[in-house]
C-alpha cells in the first residue's frame, strides 16, 4: 500500500503485488494492483481526491481528514489515503455528508490560519488555498484568535535564522508533512511537533531554531509544506516565478535533476524535479540552495591579458585575447616543438565542451596532452575496473540500492560529500514495516554519520589506518575463500579460471588472514571476519534460500591511495567471488565527486584515450576521428598532469589551456604546482572567478556557469542528463563557444551552431554513445550509457547482467604494499582528508553563497589523546608540517578520528590543505596519495610562512584585478 504514494501527482502505480482487484469509485470500474490505496485507485481512475497531509513522496498518514471517503456496506468515514482497495468495493468520493465534514475540516483549519492570504508570499501557490476552493469553504464562522495567530498581544515570532528560508508559525496547520519529509525523505528527523491543539508548533532540534538544530537544510521540508509556513526568501523577495526549466545540478556526481522557478531570466528557486532519476525529487543544501554564485560580483566577464604574472591585468575584447592566446600557443610550439603545450578539460563543464576541448588539443595542437581532474581523484577507477571488468564506470543505478541486503561503505562519506544518495542509503539501512533494514559496514579511519548517528549505526565499523586498505581488502577475500563462502556456480560461468585459480590460492595464504594483517590495518581480526560474513552471507534473519544482494560503495578513500588501483581490483575481485556484480542490489560503485568528472573521462581526457576509452594507439580508432576530424593525430599519448608539472620545471612545457579547473588549490603539494605554472611562457585560464591558478596566468578567459549553457552531464551512475540555459552568458559566451574561438583562431575550424550538434558527433564517432540524442534525453528524461543498438531506449542500468564488458571477468592479485608515506618521529602522525556537507571541492563555488554559515574555515580533527599530548585544546591554532610543507589550521578536538590520525578539508585557499600534501601517487596512474600524509601537529601562535606569502601575493593578485577593472578599455582592447 504505502508504495504507491510515491510518484509524482500519484501517476503511474508501482507493483505491490501480481494480484489485481477490481473496485467501483464514483461508479467508474477501477483495477489496480492488490493493496493500492484507496486514493491511488481514484487517481488512477482519474478522479482527485482533496488532501493536505498526503503527497507523493511521503508516507501515507491520514491525519488531515480531507480525502475521506465512504465505502458500500462499511460505517465511518475512512481516510483514502490509508485504506487498501479490496475486490468488489464500492468507494464514493462525492456526496453531501462528505462535502459537509470537508467544509468542516477545513473551516478548523482556516480558523487557526492568519488573514494575510492576498498578501501572504504564497499566494497562488498554496495548497491550503487549493483545498478551500475545492471543498466550497467561502466564509469561516470561529472567532479565529487561535494560539497561531497570538502570543500575547504579539504575533508568533518568525525564525529567519536559516540563510534560506523562513520557518513562520503562525501559518503552520500541523499536518506534519514538514516532519515526515525531514524523517522519510532526508533522513535526519531534526523536526517535530511540540505542544498540543492550538499550542501545537513545529520544532526544530530542541527548540533552538533551523540554524541551531541539527536541520541539513536540504529543503525537503520547504518542498513538503503546503503552505507558506516554510518559504524560500527568495520567493519572499521576488515572489512566484512564472515559468520553469529543468536541467540538471552542477555540483556533486549524483547528478540532481531540477526544476528551475523564473522570472524572465532571474531563478526565482531549485525546485528537486520529482522525474529526476538520481534524486527523484529531493535535493541538499548546495543544489537546493547555493546557486548564487552564478551571479556573484567576483564573477570575471571581461576576457584580461598581461605579460608577466607580476604584471597588472589589462581587459581586452574577446577579439584580442583569443587572437593573444593563439599567438602564444603557435609561438611557443615554434620555439619549443608541438608537444610544448597542452590542455586540461573540466569536470564542471558539460560534455560537450569538454569532448571540445580534447578535440582542441588533438587537432589544433597536434598532440595528445590532454589530462583532466579525474587524474587526481578517480582515474584508479577507470584502470582498476577496465582490467577487471572491462569498463571504467560503476556498475548501478543510486535505486539499485533499495535492492540491496548489505551495504559496504569504503573511503566515502555519502551523507556528507553525495547527500541525495546518502539519504537514499540511509532510508534502506532503517528498513521499513515490510523489510528488515540492510546489514552496514564501514571501512573507514574516520567515525562518519553512517558509523553511529542516532537513526543508523554500522553492524561493523573498520577503522583501519590509513593506507592500509589494500591489507583490509585481501583479508576479507581470505574469509571468504578460506570459510567457503565463494559464489563457485557464478565463477564457473562468468570469470576467467585462470586467474581466478591464481587469486584464490594468493588471498588463502596465512600472511593475509585478519589475524595476520591485524598488525598491519589495526582493525582486530574477529571484526574483519564479522564484516566479511556479513558481506557474503546477510545478516541473521536473511531469508533462507534467497540470493544475498551485497553492494559496494567507494570514494576517494580508496583511490587516491599509492595503491588506489590496487584497492579498486580488489574490491571488484570481492565482488566477483561473492557472485555481486550484474543484479539489481548489488555491485561496485564509485561515488563519483565532481558533477562531470564521468564524462570529462568519458570524453576522452586521458591523454592515452580518445571518447569512449579506446587508446590512442589504436589505428582502426585514430582512422575513424581522423576521418571525422580531417587531421592526422598522434599515435603517442600525451603528458598526464604531473607529467607536465616536471616538464614545465625542465624547460619542454611551456603552455597550458585549463578550462574549469583549479589545479593550484586542489593538486597536491602547491608550492611545486605553482613552481611549474611560473615556469611557463602562457598559461591560459578559462573559469568563472579568478581562482588561485588564474592567479599564475597570463589570459584570463571569462567562462559560463551551467546556468548559461546548454549541454549534457554525465553522473556516477553514467546517466546522461541535459543541462538548460537559463539566462544568457554574462561574458557573452558559453564555454563551448569560446573554445570553437581559439581553435578557429589556431587555424582548425570548428563551427558548431548548437550544443546538440557536438552530441550527434560524439555519438556518431563513440560506440557506446551511439544511441544518444538530445531528442532522446528530452522525451525520457535522461539516458545511461551504453545506450546503442544493443540496449534498451534509455541504455543501462545495470551493467555485465549476462556477461562482463571484456567478455569472463578477470580476478587480479592484490599484493600490499606499504606506503612510503611512514610516521616517524619527526612526523608521528597521518594525515587524511575529505569533504564536508555544506562545502564543495575546492569552494569556488560554495564559498560564494550563504554556506559558509555553516563551515566558514578549514579545520584540523584531532583525538583527544594527541591533543593532549600536545597541549591543544578546542579551537586552538595549531601548525601542520610534513615533508612537503606545513600550515596553520584551527583544531577540533573529537573522538571521531583515531589516535594517531589527523583529518582536514580542503575548501578554502588560505587553508593550504595541499602544501603539505607529498607527491607520492598511484602505481599505475599517477592519482595523488591526499589520504596518507605523514605530519607532525603543534601549538602555534601565527600563520604558517607559506600563508603570509600566500596573503601578500593574494592581496597583490587582486590589486591588478581591480586595476583592469578600474581602468576603462579603449577601442580595440587597447
Amino acid at each position: 500500500m504505502l508504495e504507491h504514494l510515491k510518484n509524482t501527482d500519484f501517476g503511474t502505480p508501482v507493483s505491490l503485488s501480481e494480484e489485481l482487484v477490481t473496485l467501483h469509485i464514483d461508479g467508474r470500474e477501477v483495477t489496480v494492483p492488490k493493496g493500492t490505496s484507496l486514493m491511488r485507485a481514484a487517481v488512477d481512475g482519474g478522479i482527485k481526491v482533496p488532501k493536505l497531509c498526503a503527497t507523493d513522496s511521503l508516507e501515507p498518514f491520514g491525519s488531515c481528514r480531507l480525502c475521506l471517503v465512504q465505502i458500500e456496506g462499511r460505517k465511518g468515514f475512512p481516510a483514502s489515503c490509508t485504506t487498501p482497495a479490496e475486490a468488489g468495493m464500492k468507494v464514493r468520493t462525492q456526496s453531501p455528508q462528505l462535502q459537509e465534514l470537508r467544509k468542516g475540516v477545513m473551516e478548523l483549519y482556516i480558523s487557526d490560519h492568519p488573514l494575510d492570504c492576498l498578501t501572504c508570499s504564497s499566494n497562488g501557490d498554496c495548497e491550503l488555498q487549493d483545498m478551500a476552493g475545492v471543498v466550497g469553504l467561502r466564509e469561516v464562522r470561529y472567532g479565529m484568535d487561535g494560539a497561531n495567530h497570538f502570543k500575547g498581544e504579539d504575533r508568533a515570532e518568525v525564525d529567519t535564522s536559516n540563510p534560506y528560508f523562513n520557518y513562520d508559525p503562525s501559518k503552520c496547520i500541523v499536518c506534519n508533512r514538514c516532519v515526515r519529509a525531514c524523517e522519510e525523505t532526508q533522513g535526519t528527523f531534526a523536526l517535530t511537533i511540540s505542544g498540543r491543539g492550538f499550542e501545537s508548533r513545529i520544532t526544530a532540534g530542541q527548540g533552538d531554531g533551523f540554524m541551531a538544530s541539527d536541520c541539513v537544510s536540504c529543503g525537503a521540508c520547504v518542498q513538503a509544506c503546503p503552505t507558506a509556513t516554510l518559504q524560500e526568501k527568495t520567493v519572499v523577495e521576488l515572489g512566484q516565478s512564472e515559468h520553469s526549466e529543468i536541467t540538471t545540478c552542477a555540483y556533486c556526481g549524483v547528478g540532481c535533476g531540477f526544476k528551475a522557478e523564473m522570472k524572465g531570466e532571474q531563478v526565482v528557486r531549485m525546485v528537486p524535479w520529482k522525474d529526476g532519476k538520481a534524486n527523484e525529487g529531493h535535493a541538499c543544501v548546495k543544489g537546493r540552495f547555493a546557486w548564487g554564485y552564478a551571479t556573484h560580483k567576483d564573477r570575471i566577464t571581461q576576457p584580461m591579458i598581461r605579460a608577466k604574472i607580476t604584471d597588472p591585468w589589462r581587459e581586452v575584447s574577446w577579439e584580442e585575447a583569443i587572437a593573444h592566446a593563439a599567438s602564444e600557443f603557435r609561438r611557443i610550439q615554434a620555439k619549443h616543438g608541438r608537444d610544448s603545450i597542452g590542455g586540461i578539460t573540466s569536470s564542471r563543464c558539460t560534455n560537450e565542451e569538454t569532448y571540445l576541448v580534447q578535440k582542441l588539443i588533438r587537432a589544433a595542437f597536434g598532440n595528445n596532452n590532454v589530462d583532466t581532474c579525474a587524474r587526481v581523484c578517480h582515474s584508479p577507477t577507470g584502470y582498476g575496473l577496465g582490467q577487471t571488468y572491462g569498463t571504467s564506470a560503476g556498475t548501478q543505478t543510486f535505486k539499485s540500492v533499495e535492492h540491496s541486503d548489505v551495504i559496504m561503505v569504503i573511503g566515502a562519506n555519502p551523507t556528507a560529500a553525495h547527500p541525495v544518495f546518502g539519504s537514499r542509503m540511509k532510508k534502506r539501512l532503517r528498513g521499513d514495516a515490510r523489510r528488515a533494514g540492510a546489514g552496514l559496514i564501514v571501512i573507514d579511519p574516520r567515525e562518519i554519520e553512517l558509523v553511529s548517528s542516532p537513526h543508523v549505526k554500522a553492524d561493523y565499523h573498520l577503522q583501519l589506518r590509513p593506507g592500509t586498505n589494500v591489507a583490509m581488502i585481501t583479508a576479507l577475500a581470505h574469509v571468504i575463500v578460506t570459510e567457503g563462502w565463494l559464489a563457485d556456480a557464478y565463477i564457473d560461468e562468468r570469470c576467467d579460471a585462470k586467474s581466478f585459480a591464481q587469486w584464490k590460492e594468493f588471498v588463502a595464504r596465512p600472511e593475509n588472514s585478519p589475524e595476520a594483517t591485524a598488525d598491519i590495518t589495526g582493525v582486530a581480526p574477529e571484526l574483519v571476519r564479522g564484516a566479511a560474513r556479513l558481506y557474503a552471507l546477510g545478516s541473521a534473519d536473511h531469508p533462507q534460500g534467497r540470493q544475498v544482494n551485497s553492494a559496494i560503495y567507494y570514494g576517494l578513500g580508496v583511490t587516491e591511495h599509492a595503491q588506489g588501483s590496487t584497492m579498486v581490483m580488489g574490491i571488484a575481485n570481492l565482488a566477483m567471488a561473492t557472485g555481486n556484480v550484474g543484479r539489481e542490489g548489488v555491485g561496485v560503485n564509485p561515488l563519483r565527486g565532481q558533477n562531470n568528472v564521468q564524462g570529462s573521462c568519458d570524453m576522452g581526457s586521458f591523454p592515452h584515450e580518445l571518447p569512449g576509452y579506446r587508446h590512442i594507439s589504436d589505428s582502426i580508432t585514430r582512422a575513424e576521428f581522423e576521418g571525422a576530424w580531417g587531421v592526422k593525430l598522434s599515435p603517442e599519448p600525451g603528458l598526464r598532469i604531473p607529467n607536465m608539472f616536471e616538464a614545465a620545471l625542465e624547460g619542454s612545457f611551456m603552455g597550458l589551456y585549463c578550462e574549469g579547473e583549479d589545479i593550484v588549490q586542489s593538486d597536491p603539494n602547491t608550492q611545486h604546482v605553482t613552481a611549474a605554472l611560473s615556469a611557463m611562457e602562457c598559461v591560459v585560464v578559462q573559469d568563472i572567478f579568478l581562482n588561485e591558478t588564474a592567479k599564475y596566468a597570463h589570459v584570463f578567459l571569462p567562462g559560463s556557469s551551467f546556468m548559461e549553457k546548454d549541454g549534457t552531464f554525465t553522473n556516477a551512475e553514467r546517466r546522461i542528463s541535459r543541462v538548460t540555459q537559463l539566462m544568457q552568458p554574462l561574458a557573452g559566451y558559453a564555454d563551448w563557444e569560446v573554445t570553437q574561438l581559439l581553435s578557429n583562431a589556431l587555424g582548425y575550424p570548428m563551427n558548431y551552431g548548437h550544443p546538440r550538434e557536438i552530441m550527434a558527433e560524439i555519438a556518431a564517432l563513440t560506440p557506446t554513445f551511439a544511441g544518444v540524442s538530445y531528442e532522446k534525453i528530452e522525451r525520457l528524461g535522461s539516458v545511461q550509457w551504453p545506450c546503442n543498438e544493443g540496449t534498451e531506449e534509455a541504455g543501462t542500468a545495470i551493467m555485465h547482467k549476462e556477461k562482463f564488458v571484456r567478455g569472463k571477468g578477470r580476478f587480479i592479485i592484490t599484493q600490499y604494499v606499504a606506503t612510503d608515506e611512514k610516521v616517524t618521529q619527526r612526523f608521528p602522525l597521518l594525515l587524511t582528508t575529505g569533504r564536508i556537507l555544506s562545502q564543495y571541492n575546492v569552494g569556488a563555488q560554495t564559498r560564494r553563497t550563504a554556506n559558509n554559515q555553516w563551515h566558514g574555515e578549514d579545520r584540523l580533527e584531532i583525538h583527544p589523546h594527541d591533543a593532549q599530548d600536545r597541549g591543544i585544546r578546542e579551537g586552538d591554532w595549531v601548525g601542520i608540517e610534513s615533508r612537503s610543507g606545513q600550515t596553520v589550521l584551527r583544531a577540533t578536538v573529537t573522538e571521531r578520528i583515531q589516535p594517531g590520525v589527523v583529518y582536514t578539508t580542503f575548501h578554502f585557499p588560505e587553508s593550504g590543505a595541499n602544501v603539505i600534501t607529498t607527491d607520492s601517487s598511484d602505481w599505475a596512474t599517477n592519482c595523488p596519495e591526499y589520504k596518507v600524509t605523514a605530519v607532525q601537529v603543534t601549538p602555534v601562535a601565527q600563520p604558517s610562512s607559506w600563508q603570509t606569502d600566500y596573503a601578500r601575493f593574494n592581496d597583490e593578485q587582486l590589486g591588478h584585478l581591480a586595476a583592469a577593472q578600474e581602468a576603462p578599455m579603449l577601442a580595440g582592447g587597447q
